[in-house]
């Protein structure tokens, strides 16, 4: 799967995002998330995939696990490279959930790689013992979910920065660690809690990283995008 950073298409319509994508003369890896798909449904997958870029399509799901196959099978047909589900929705949804995705997959093509979310980046240690009632520290949770996410067999987990290296030495390298909450050094937090810089989630272990405003919200976009790059790649 392309290395590259995941730029996070947050734009409320499919105007602001090909006004965006028309700033680039290369081929990108972006995320789809839910606020521009309950916008413009799978219309905008598909246009974007015709543009050449790679994209993963951050919807979340959880529900039952024969709605999550059926679900999965018809995102299965948009051809995106990468797809999520919640660990929370247990063993049994997250084995559905890949099974409607290959049985979805058109004959001769590679299907979605698969994720699970563990814990989002919005939430605290605090936050989720007093909401969720988990008694366990924030890193036991993720790393719980990032095995029982292995054991159905999926491809990755969706964590902090903060927890992907424990993830890679219990789970193996080469199960994927994606991470959003990048910023810049300086950058504001907005409302992630658990966040790093680029170039301390290369560090910290993760396997591919998601950003967003640092490059959407500035002022050279390009330019942004070439300084995360650098950052993420760095030797």
């Amino acid at each position: 799967m392309d290395n590259k950073p995941i730029i996070a298409l947050d734009f409320p319509g499919e105007k602001e995002v090909f006004q965006f994508l028309s700033e680039f003369d290369e081929p990108l890896f972006v995320k789809v998330g839910m606020e521009l798909y309950m916008q413009e449904g799978p219309d905008i997958v598909r246009k974007i995939k015709e543009e050449g870029h790679a994209i993963f399509l951050d919807l979340k799901l959880h529900d039952i696990p024969n709605t999550v196959k059926s679900a999965m099978k018809g995102l299965a047909r948009l051809g995106v490279d990468l797809v999520n589900v919640h660990a929370a929705g247990g063993k049994q949804m997250m084995e559905a959930a890949l099974e409607g995705l290959e049985a979805g997959t058109p004959a001769g093509k590679s299907r979605a790689a698969l994720i699970a979310v563990t814990q989002l980046t919005s939430t605290t240690e605090e936050q989720m013992q007093r909401e969720q009632h988990i008694e366990l520290r924030l890193i036991e949770s993720v790393l719980h979910y990032a095995q029982l996410t292995k054991q159905a067999g999926l491809n990755g987990v969706v964590c902090s920065v903060h927890e992907a290296r424990a993830i890679a030495e219990t789970c193996g390298e080469e199960f994927l660690r994606v991470t959003p909450g990048i910023r810049m050094s300086g950058g504001a937090a907005h409302d992630q809690k658990r966040i790093a810089t680029p170039d301390g989630a290369r560090r910290d272990g993760s396997s591919l990283i998601v950003v967003g405003r640092a490059i959407t919200g500035a002022v050279d976009k390009r330019a942004a995008y070439k300084e995360v790059c650098e950052l993420w790649e760095e030797k």
